[in-house]
């Protein structure tokens, strides 16, 4: 693990001197040149496929499966899936439609003032994600070498395994996504991901009784709309993000279908394997139980595998905080990448694991709405032109996005069992569609 790691900051480093492409060139505000922008299909969908893959994403099943079972569980996990990696996708277009930043394009929509409150807000959050990334990997990094070796040999340090995947995510961050797409994941780190992936299912289908897994009785505890909102807001927790990556797309069409595809395939085969290998190998609900039922696969390989995964998933939200703050700071985003990557590891240091699906939901109850706003701005009354921002707030369009936000604490707190993140999103866009169209009827013009 150790060599391996440096191994990495080897070659990022080495192509970090070698690549006069980083993004780190380009400023968040302004759009990226057509002549640069060099992602494909290809490349998008390994982006989004490692992406969608993690240790979160097993633990996020191993959440869903005692109140819903297996069938229930993987029901919730496709349709909220789909439905999320739809709406993901399209926010991608818009990157790819005006090559600027996520927290530069919101400018279009709410106004460069109104856009400082969602950057504020994804800041917070990415800190929050990129912290406990940085912990889960080294939970599971200390539990495969505790196996290893000791409970109280250094490769089981927690604090060693925090600065030492730290420091990975840091760099990758650092050396920006057109490094790391082209010429680590794409080139090698996608194979490596499918490989875990398939070993972990055929070790699932050599040990566990399929079909007492299919026919486990769910407990109840959760119902299915949470279900579906916990599975939605994977995918649309990196709404705040696609654009800062998709705004390297060389085309529409490709950003679209290698986001789904990608995200897709990863998201929903791997939190599926968290719900089974739950159900099959951890039903005591311990928290370690996942780990170690992972960790009892393959010789602890595949574990490794998207544990090595992990930092990639880290590398984008201390990427994207970068480039939310250079929306904020106007500084350049490599050295804010390197100072939010310290401030993540400083807190992986002292917070512990804790239960997170609350996080998630919270994530979803504010960027949801806000992207039903940006999504029918963008591609209904803008049909797709980059417009111009104004220079103060939109407040209608800030109002819609708050409609939609209190929608969603309505739902869920008074009505659980309908579910609260796409009826949310959808009333915050029609909200959106008919503010703006009234403002412009009344002034006998028609919305930009």
């Amino acid at each position: 693990m150790p060599a391996q790691s440096v191994g990495t900051i080897i070659i990022v480093l080495f192509i970090r001197e070698n690549d006069v492409n980083t993004p780190g060139t380009y400023s968040p505000d302004i759009p990226v040149p057509a002549n640069k922008r060099v992602f494909g299909a290809r490349d998008l969908f390994s982006l989004w496929f490692s992406l969608g893959i993690g240790l979160m994403v097993l633990q996020t099943g191993a959440l869903l499966a005692p109140g819903l079972g297996m069938s229930g569980s993987m029901l919730a996990i496709f349709l909220g899936t789909l439905v999320g990696v739809l709406l993901l996708a399209a926010v991608g277009v818009i990157g790819s439609d005006t090559g600027l930043s996520s927290m530069a394009a919101l400018k279009l929509s709410l106004g460069n003032k109104g856009a400082g409150v969602p950057a504020i807000l994804n800041l917070l959050q990415l800190v929050g994600w990129g912290s406990f990334e940085i912990i889960v990997m080294r939970d599971a990094a200390s539990l495969l070498g505790a196996g290893a070796f000791s409970e109280s040999s250094l490769w089981a340090s927690p604090l060693l395994w925090t600065l030492v995947f730290g420091a990975v995510a840091t760099l990758l961050a650092v050396s920006g996504p057109l490094t790391f797409v082209r010429q680590i994941l794409r080139k090698w780190g996608i194979w490596l991901l499918l490989a875990a992936c398939l070993w972990l299912t055929w070790n699932l289908l050599a040990k566990a009784d399929l079909s007492a897994l299919w026919l486990h009785t769910a407990d109840g505890s959760l119902p299915f709309a949470a279900g579906f909102d916990i599975a939605i807001a994977m995918p649309l927790s990196w709404l705040p993000l696609i654009a800062d990556y998709s705004r390297f797309g060389k085309r529409a069409g490709g950003v679209f279908g290698g986001t789904v595809l990608g995200f897709f395939i990863g998201n929903f085969w791997l939190m599926t394997l968290g719900v089974a290998y739950t159900l099959a190998f951890a039903p005591s609900g311990e928290a370690n139980a996942l780990l170690l039922a992972l960790a009892g696969a393959g010789m602890g390989i595949p574990l490794l595998l998207i544990l090595l995964d992990e930092s990639e998933n880290a590398f984008a939200d201390i990427h994207s905080a970068a480039v939310s703050s250079g929306i904020l700071l106007k500084a350049k985003v490599e050295h804010l990448a390197l100072a939010i990557g310290v401030i993540c590891t400083l807190i992986a240091c002292f917070a512990p694991l804790a239960q997170y699906q609350n996080f998630l939901l919270l994530i979803g109850s504010v960027f949801a709405p806000l992207f039903g706003v940006v999504l029918v701005d963008h591609f209904i009354l803008r049909r797709r032109r980059h417009g111009t921002a104004t220079v103060g707030l939109r407040w209608m369009t800030l109002l819609a996005w708050l409609g939609g936000i209190v929608t969603y604490h309505l739902l869920a707190n008074l009505y659980p069992t309908i579910g609260a993140t796409l009826p949310a999103l959808i009333l915050a866009g029609v909200l959106q569609l008919v503010l703006s169209k009234a403002i412009s009827s009344g002034r006998g013009t028609v919305p930009v």
